[in-house]
């Protein structure tokens, strides 16, 4: 299988980025392919929610990007054979400042991955809610990007925005980078407004949404908490089972 580097991104907080990386990173692993997370958010909930605290990191992600460590030594192991986590460490709050003195910044994190060659199969980036320097290295970086989009008022909005920096990207700065597929979530199938939303999102954007649709779901919300994937948490859940029906659908893509 071919490496493949992808980038979940939505400058919106609050769309489900971290809890589909988290756990589509490990329903993948679970099927027994090599999975790296990095943790490109400042915020540090891909770190936490695998259950690492990133007051007690170092080096991370940032030391990696700043050439202070090599990624190798950057990397932990999780609770999963086949995932690993590149986390955040509270150095990458100063990111989008240090990203203003350097040369060829917006590809930093391309050149960190490299020195992985084929190690993993797949890597994950968790982007910040942000269009800033670390979700523009982010983007250089992958191989295509996955854009969650939740079934609530404004969902659209800023989407066209995001859709615009994708497209810059991939005209000046990587003309490889393909759209993945977005991905409607905290779906709740008993309120018209959910059913709305995700019927204007499949006019609009057609084969380019995912089949998988991810379910507002509490037992999805209370796994980060005790630093597990929903798959590890509760694996008869409705958040797992439909994590799970996503990395089937991405694998049957390739």
């Amino acid at each position: 299988m071919k490496k493949k580097i992808l980038a979940v991104a939505n400058q919106k907080g609050g769309v489900g980025k971290t809890t589909t990386v988290i756990n589509l990173g490990a329903s993948l692993s679970a099927a027994e392919i090599r999975v790296l997370i990095v943790d490109m958010d400042p915020q540090g909930n891909a770190t936490s929610g695998l259950g690492f605290k990133r007051d007690e990191i170092n080096p991370g992600i940032f030391e990696t990007i700043t050439q202070e460590a090599l990624i190798h030594d950057s990397i932990i192991k999780t609770k999963l054979k086949y995932l690993d986590l590149c986390p955040s460490t509270k150095s990458l709050a100063s990111a989008e400042i240090e990203f203003l003195h350097w040369e060829d910044r917006e590809k930093k994190l391309r050149l960190s991955l490299s020195s992985l060659e084929n190690k993993y199969q797949y890597i994950l980036i968790d982007c910040p809610p942000s269009l800033g320097y670390l979700t523009l290295n982010s983007l250089v970086a992958a191989t295509s990007v996955l854009i969650p989009l939740q079934c609530e008022y404004y969902a659209l909005e800023g989407l066209s925005d995001l859709l615009d920096t994708f497209e810059e990207v991939r005209k000046y700065l990587n003309p490889m980078l393909e759209l993945e597929g977005i991905l409607l979530t905290m779906h709740d199938e008993r309120t018209n407004l959910s059913n709305q939303i995700e019927k204007e999102v499949r006019e609009l954007f057609r084969q380019k949404v995912f089949s998988t649709v991810i379910p507002r779901n509490v037992k999805l919300g209370e796994a980060p908490s005790f630093g597990l994937p929903i798959i590890l948490y509760d694996i008869k859940s409705k958040g797992a089972i439909s994590y799970m029906n996503l990395a089937k659908e991405i694998l049957k893509n390739e």
